[in-house]
């Protein structure tokens, strides 16, 4: 009488064997999820593991690992598609000062006439170069006891034999911008504190403010650093848009004045800095 024969595999040598075909399979596995995810938007766990025959285990870690690769996003109980990061343009080169006076004219009056609204009582302003603070100056001409700040020669030029005393540092001329820049006017305008500042920048991004120029954004910094109230003013154009020198990150300032509501992705990263946005009447 022959004795049959069975050979027997031990319970872990069967898991092992489970586990490594699973990893042979996770490159289909992922790939089958984010197809699962961009006909739907979100899947659950439980789904993905039933329609690909595998444990919420076996799932979890397949999103834990598309996650980290920047594929989707993990919420409760499953996951969504990673939405693409908004466009932003960079701006290489700087307009001369002339054409972006003009450029969206309008939308900058009525954000220099909500910034005079707001700063007209303070007594040390502080104006940095751009055309949105330059038509701005042109409401301050009659604030009495007020001191302004500047590196802008066009401001104080503006506001040359008006009520506010104008203050200039010594520097050097950056011709194109008629400002007054460099170590001198950085160390001088450092000893000061001022009560508001009010800063022009040509983009602002979730990332941060940004400016064309090397020279003029030192200025820029040391009004953050030295004011109390820090007001930017920017037309809705230049959201999402950077250039080369980032002057700031959004928590460095209080307050943003537009003339139009920043897209959902700026106003949230400005939300979560703190930063209030106020929106200039006759938008």
């Amino acid at each position: 009488m022959s004795v049959e024969t069975r050979t027997s595999v031990s319970e872990p040598a069967a898991k092992q064997r489970g586990t490594d075909r699973q990893r042979m399979l996770s490159p289909t596995r992922h790939e089958r999820i984010l197809e699962m995810l961009r006909a739907s938007g979100t899947v659950s766990v439980t789904e993905m593991a039933e329609t690909l025959a595998v444990s919420d285990m076996t799932v979890r870690r397949d999103l834990v690992e598309l996650e980290r690769a920047g594929r989707l996003e993990r919420v409760h109980g499953g996951a969504v598609i990673r939405a693409a990061a908004p466009a932003v343009a960079m701006d290489s080169e700087e307009p001369s000062f002339t054409a972006r006076l003009e450029q969206r004219r309008g939308a900058k009056e009525r954000i220099a006439a909500e910034a005079a609204s707001i700063i007209a009582g303070q007594r040390a302003i502080a104006l940095d170069v751009g055309t949105t603070t330059f038509l701005l100056a042109e409401h301050l001409k009659g604030l009495p006891h007020a001191k302004i700040f500047t590196n802008s020669l066009r401001i104080a030029t503006a506001l040359a034999g008006t009520e506010p005393e104008v203050y200039v540092p010594g520097g050097r001329l950056r011709a194109d911008e008629m400002s007054l820049c460099g170590p001198t006017a950085v160390a001088q305008f450092e000893q000061l504190w001022f009560d508001v500042c009010v800063i022009g920048v040509s983009g602002v991004t979730s990332a941060g403010l940004f400016d064309y120029s090397f020279d003029d954004t030192e200025l820029k910094r040391v009004y953050l650093r030295r004011s109390g109230l820090k007001i930017v003013l920017c037309d809705s154009t230049k959201f999402r848009r950077m250039s080369l020198v980032q002057v700031a990150a959004l928590e460095d300032i209080s307050l943003l004045i537009t003339e139009a509501a920043p897209p959902p992705d700026v106003a949230a990263a400005l939300a979560q800095a703190g930063v209030e946005v106020r929106i200039a009447a006759g938008a």
